[in-house]
């Protein structure tokens, strides 16, 4: 395409921050007008090769009249650079039948936000170009191909296509794992692409480093990106797959992997489930051998790494204690790095990158699904975004007949059944509920629910006026009282309106005739509250758990001892808040109930006879009460009783109600309560507890 001669030579200026994203060049208006440009007008750039752009005036001042200011990308795709001579000459382009674009890093999005993001740039075939999406994020694509010319404008007719290509996992797509991130890039990245920085300092770069976190957390994923970022040859190992039952051929399996390593550097190698073959030796039994003479081959490659070249050494563990100790020092595995359970904000940039490709609904907030998820990891959060599009699949009926692709959109109902349908991976072995129980449940107790709000509640939902005052949650809350008197109850209240996961522990479930078993299941079930916290364990009659040792019971000594281990904190409880209860608190030993452990004891006492009208109120709550029913007379009749006996007075009532109803055949479409069938429920309760006495009526 010739230059003509009345436009003369521009020198490349680059381009004001605002205009970087856009295919724009900017001019002075003297030199718009001088060679007959309007603003808007398309221009072929001519460096090396040609590229084209839209031109509009420059700010005033910026430039000169024989500058010409270009993004970036415009100057990568004519081949020119900063400084240099171009020239320009005006073009009529077409709109374009059909564009196919490839996204450069590899993720996703969605064909609506293509071509919103394109419309009436100018293209040419081999281009490299910036895409903002509706929601401001910035994606780099190139143009693969056009038709029915090389270059043209993209408008609203105009086909556009998303070509599939192989999606690496790159550091953009490890979501939630910044920390992991960097410290990788510091041990793995940097002394394969600049090893001379390690020669310079006169130092040994690092050849291992051991990922340790529970199932799912992304160590895997995050060592796949490393390869893929570093362009190194990646060997993955699973460590069952060493195994053989030959003699010496696990060992050559190894060595093998290590050599070839050695011979294509820079490499990675990286052994998943490294316990599997790389157990403690003191604790393999003599038979087994085989682990035994792995573990010392595994040792003797490890310790010749620095004399491989550029290969780096990575393994992945959720059982690191079971490691051999030799490994995990200096020199062989120099660092370790956890993963644990994501943050708020970490969870929430986990699910931008499972539901990059959702049809999303407005106003569906991932944020408000991520503070829902305490506790997930990544793997869960990815069953969360792939249960919610197949809730989408189940309300739009497509199983019974066709649906419109287009129409469907992932909705925030959507979420919350996923959210209903799954939970933390590494708690499916603990019994994590989500109670459904409200204050409003809880008839009474008025002073009891308000000391628990302040306690917990309140620096849980206001933690920048709590951290401004030096306040945290309270580290243990300790119910006592008699049977019946709401200390389950008000557990699951509070674990309903706190939002936290509540994790019930039974005392007879936890001791053991086994010499230490009890308390490694106390170790596991903290261990497993950290990875879902912030969470509430509530230990339900925990005087059956941690008596007093004044017996001199080694057994119960030692299950006693590791709970207040746990409770103290010296592994961290990263936001778990016990609460305990016990209808005999002088049994309780008496080391438990120091504030650190459990900073508040809370009496229960039987309900007075305000109380007691809330918790009948509560009770018959949807009942069918006649009018003759006096709640408030009941109440007063019922001194010294329970809640629980209160509930049962109500539920003793509903039978002489049904019996009643069934027995004289009476109409069973509107059957009701009525003050009869309290006076007969109330004599059933008297009659069943000889301690109490009462009027047999309805006062």
């Amino acid at each position: 395409m010739p230059v003509a001669a009345e436009y003369p030579s521009l020198k490349v200026q680059a381009v004001d921050a605002p205009d970087a994203h856009h295919n724009l060049a900017r001019m002075t208006s003297g030199a718009l007008r001088r060679m007959g440009l309007r603003a808007g007008s398309t221009i072929a750039v001519h460096g090396d090769r040609v590229s084209y752009a839209r031109v509009l005036p420059g700010r005033s001042g910026a430039l000169t009249e024989t500058d010409i200011a270009l993004p970036e990308l415009v100057i990568s795709n004519c081949g020119a650079g900063i400084g240099q001579s171009i020239r320009i000459e005006p073009v009529e382009l077409p709109i374009l039948d059909s564009v196919n674009i490839e996204v450069e890093d590899g993720r996703p999005f969605r064909h609506n936000e293509s071509k919103s993001g394109l419309l009436d740039q100018p293209i040419r075939i081999g281009d490299r170009a910036l895409l903002v999406l509706p929601t401001k994020e910035v994606r780099s694509i190139r143009i693969r191909d056009c038709a029915p010319v090389e270059a043209g404008l993209i408008g609203h007719q105009t086909d556009v296509e998303i070509l599939e290509t192989k999606q690496p996992r790159a550091y953009p797509t490890v979501g939630g794992l910044s920390a992991q991130i960097a410290r990788v890039r510091e041990m793995v990245e940097l002394p394969i692409r600049q090893p001379e920085l390690f020669a310079h300092l006169g130092i040994v770069p690092p050849r291992g480093i051991l990922f340790t976190g529970p199932p799912g957390s992304g160590k895997t994923l995050l060592a796949r990106a490393v390869a893929e970022q570093t362009d190194a040859h990646f060997y993955h190992i699973n460590a069952p797959e060493i195994v053989s039952k030959h003699y010496g051929d696990s060992e050559k399996k190894l060595r093998d992997v290590f050599q070839e390593a050695e011979r294509n550097a820079p490499s990675v190698i990286f052994i998943d489930e490294i316990d599997a073959i790389a157990p403690k030796r003191d604790s393999v039994s003599g038979e087994k051998q085989l682990e035994k003479r792995v573990v010392a081959q595994l040792l003797t490659l490890m310790d010749g790494l620095s004399d491989r070249g550029q290969v780096v050494l990575m393994a992945a563990t959720n059982l690191p204690h079971m490691l051999d100790p030799a490994l995990r020092r200096p020199g062989r595995f120099d660092r370790e790095v956890p993963f644990t359970a994501p943050d708020r904000e970490a969870r929430q940039e986990i699910l931008s990158v499972h539901t990059a490709m959702m049809p999303l609904a407005d106003g569906l907030d991932l944020a408000s699904v991520a503070a829902k998820t305490d506790g997930f990891v990544g793997a869960d959060l990815a069953a969360v975004a792939r249960e919610a599009a197949m809730a989408t699949l189940r309300r739009s009926g497509a199983l019974e007949r066709s649906v419109d692709v287009t129409r469907l959109q992932v909705t925030p109902n959507d979420f919350t059944a996923a959210l209903a349908a799954t939970g933390p991976s590494a708690l499916r072995e603990t019994q994590v509920q989500t109670p459904e129980t409200a204050w409003a449940d809880v008839g009474g107790l008025d002073d009891t629910k308000q000391m628990l709000t302040e306690a917990i509640l309140w620096p849980l939902n206001q933690p920048q006026l709590a951290q401004q005052l030096g306040l945290s949650p309270v580290s243990g809350v300790l119910l006592h009282g008699p049977p019946g008197s709401g200390k389950t109850l008000l557990a699951r209240a509070l674990a309903s309106e706190s939002g936290l996961n509540f994790i019930p522990v039974r005392g007879a479930r936890i001791l053991s005739q086994y010499l230490g078993e009890a308390e490694r299941m106390i170790a596991e079930l903290f261990a497993r509250a950290r990875h879902a916290a912030p969470c509430l364990m509530f230990f339900d009659e925990i005087d059956s758990l941690a008596p007093s040792r004044v017996a001199g019971d080694t057994n119960i000594a030692r299950v006693v001892a590791q709970l207040l281990i746990e409770i103290d904190g010296i592994e961290g409880r990263g936001g778990t808040i016990l609460l305990g209860a016990t209808n005999r608190i002088e049994a309780i030993d008496p080391a438990l109930l120091r504030p650190g452990r459990f900073d508040l004891t809370v009496e229960i006492v039987h309900p007075d006879a305000t109380a007691r009208t809330k918790i009948l109120d509560v009770h018959c709550r949807g009942k069918p009460l006649a009018d003759d029913v006096d709640l408030s007379a009941l109440a007063d009749a019922s001194e010294g009783w329970s809640g629980a006996e209160l509930a049962a007075l109500c539920q003793g009532a509903a039978r002489q109600a049904l019996r009643r109803t069934l027995l004289a055949e009476v109409d069973a479409t509107t059957p009701n309560i009525t003050c009869a069938d309290f006076d007969r429920a109330f004599a059933e309760r008297v009659e069943s507890d000889a301690i109490r006495k009462g009027p047999n009526q309805c006062l």
